[in-house]
């Protein structure tokens, strides 16, 4: 027995009608793939700028750990200097009879 024309017209309009189902389906995933695809990209854009805010924060703590050092050196020898002004005023006061206003720059 053969096909008759109304049997071979169905099979396919089935035929064209899950091709349409699978391409739309298909569709579908394709655009769901692209959006996630550009939701990973925008992640990791992000994570790339951060990784680069870091870098260059890290590159700058050893230069500011410098300067820190030479200002902690120019204060420690300030220290010294009032350390020695603060003991020569200590020696004199001690043997002045005159202090404290002596030190003030007052009569004796």
């Amino acid at each position: 027995m053969e096909p008759t024309r109304e049997t071979i017209l169905l099979v396919w309009g089935v035929s064209l009608a899950l091709l349409l189902l699978v391409a739309v389906v298909v569709a579908v995933l394709l655009e769901l793939v692209r959006r996630t695809a550009g939701d990973i990209h925008g992640g990791a854009a992000s994570i790339w700028t951060q990784g680069k805010l870091v870098a260059n924060n890290t590159i700058q703590i050893p230069m500011l750990l410098g300067r820190v050092l030479r200002q902690v050196e120019r204060i420690g020898a300030e220290v010294a200097v009032i350390g020695g002004a603060t003991t020569a005023i200590r020696t004199h006061a001690e043997s002045c009879p005159g202090c404290p206003h002596c030190a003030l720059g007052g009569k004796e």
